[in-house]
């Protein structure tokens, strides 16, 4: 089969409509695509084994005109808009559906991995639509086996330029902004390598708590769902060598190569690792109960809700500096950024007196402030101090999802992961989560609303032994 062009009017259909995600994500993310090109064609399908038919066109009318959706263009897609009770693990129910469907037809798996992965199984030998594309939430399946296992079933569906594994922070601008900011003009390139980089936190600490979102959440935990996936994305971007051409091919190339090169640091997950679970405590003017508390926490799970994990690119490049990976819930300050710490100057010149350093680069990760914070000369000339350079990175037009699903609907896989891309991340991560599951990292403690248990920093060198 050839790869799609793109769509007039494609058929996104969405297994797993009465969810969650659905709600939060996908329908504001297409309505901030309407809103913003409001003469796009699309056919709009909920599928659930629930008939929920009445409610679904009741939340797609508030979603769509919550992001300010033209009235024409929502009243256009509720004409056409569709529910289908399937059980989508019931014999040929999918297929059915799925073979009665014309023209670019999307199936997004708003689903766990192991419902993706049964009910992808029953659309094996189906009569399936030649154009027929297939979007995968994360987490890809459940390990680096099981990710290669998936990748091979897909394949048997579709070609791969037909496989979309979802990742909305590769839709943040931010992201791009970065290829952007660094490759567009000489100074930022001449430094990004590991003679001039000391170390590269990339973090995404929350105030949320659970929010309710236990079911998920107390199975997978802050390492799988932000740091396996998301997380290492981010590196990719941050560690890449310079594109020739911005494409998914030469993109998603490029993050592989840096995905195949990264390894814990020391190659001891023990070293590399810490885990922690937070406590109750006041975060604002929240009460927070203790995450074992939680309605539908199973405390003899275990889970983490703030990973860090400190890995190595080793490349020419990178070689030497470490690669701070941090996510966490229930902190007392949001921090979603890249920050890049400088090495210090060789030389510094007799007389100058004051704090040198270290100079750093912050990019936020949420569209906002771009920070350079440079040593420089204080109002006394032999005295030097940090000054902070500030530029904003403009609001995006589309929510993430919004970016993301428009290159779904446009057969453009360039803010989605590669097959062998989501296998190298498993592969990053398995270690941690054995040396994990092993109790060989200790799961630590910090009050809801601190800063996190003590002692977390990693200095320029990597982290000290325990």
């Amino acid at each position: 089969m050839s790869a799609p062009s793109s769509p007039a009017h494609p058929t996104l259909v969405i297994l797993g409509a009465s969810g969650d995600l659905t709600q939060r994500l996908l329908l504001p993310g297409i309505g901030t695509l309407l809103a913003t090109q409001p003469e796009r064609g699309l056919t709009l399908i909920g599928v659930d084994r629930e008939d929920r038919g009445a409610e679904w066109a009741e939340l797609v009318r508030t979603r769509l005109e919550e992001q300010e959706v033209p009235a024409a263009t929502v009243e256009r897609v509720l004409a056409d808009l569709r529910f289908e009770q399937v059980d989508l693990l019931q014999g040929t129910q999918l297929a059915d559906l799925v073979g009665g469907l014309e023209g670019p037809v999307v199936l997004y798996f708003a689903l766990p991995p192991a419902v993706t992965m049964a009910a992808c199984e029953q659309l094996r030998g189906a009569d399936l639509p030649s154009d027929l594309r297939l979007a995968l939430e994360k987490p890809f399946a459940e390990g680096a086996e099981s990710a290669a296992e998936f990748n091979a079933q897909l394949l048997q569906l579709v070609p791969e330029n037909q496989i979309f594994r979802v990742d909305h922070f590769l839709g943040v601008a931010t992201l791009l902004n970065f290829i952007g900011m660094r490759f567009s003009n000489r100074i930022l390139e001449k430094v990004w390598n590991a003679e001039d980089i000391a170390m590269v936190e990339i973090t995404y600490d929350e105030d949320l708590a659970l929010e309710g979102r236990a079911g998920y959440y107390d199975t997978a935990g802050a390492l799988r769902d932000m740091l396996q996936s998301h997380l290492l994305q981010v590196l990719a971007i941050v560690a890449m060598e310079p594109p020739a051409r911005i494409d998914a091919d030469e993109l998603r190339d490029l993050k592989a190569h840096v995905l195949n090169a990264t390894r814990l640091w020391g190659d001891d997950p023990v070293v590399a690792s810490r885990r922690a679970r937070y406590t109750a405590g006041v975060i604002g003017d929240r009460e927070v109960p203790d995450y074992t508390a939680e309605e539908g926490v199973d405390p003899s799970r275990g889970t983490e809700t703030l990973a860090q994990v400190v890995v190595e690119v080793q490349t020419n490049r990178w070689t030497g500096v470490p690669f701070v990976l941090r996510s966490g819930k229930a902190l007392g300050e949001k921090a979603k950024e890249v920050r890049i710490t400088f090495r210090d100057v060789r030389h510094l010149p007799a007389g100058l007196t004051g704090q040198q350093g270290p100079d750093q680069l912050v990019v936020s990760l949420k569209p906002g402030p771009v920070e350079l914070h440079l040593t420089m000369n204080a109002t006394d000339p032999t005295r030097i101090e940090q000054k902070v350079l500030t530029t904003t990175v403009g609001e995006p037009e589309l929510l993430p999802y919004g970016e993301v699903l428009a290159g779904i609907l446009d057969g453009d896989p360039l803010l989605t992961v590669r097959g062998d891309n989501a296998v190298q991340s498993w592969r990053i991560i398995e270690q941690v989560l054995g040396a994990w599951e092993c109790d060989e990292v200790p799961l630590e403690e910090y009050a809801a609303g601190s800063a996190g248990p003590a002692g977390w920093d990693v200095g320029p060198e990597g982290p000290a032994r325990r």
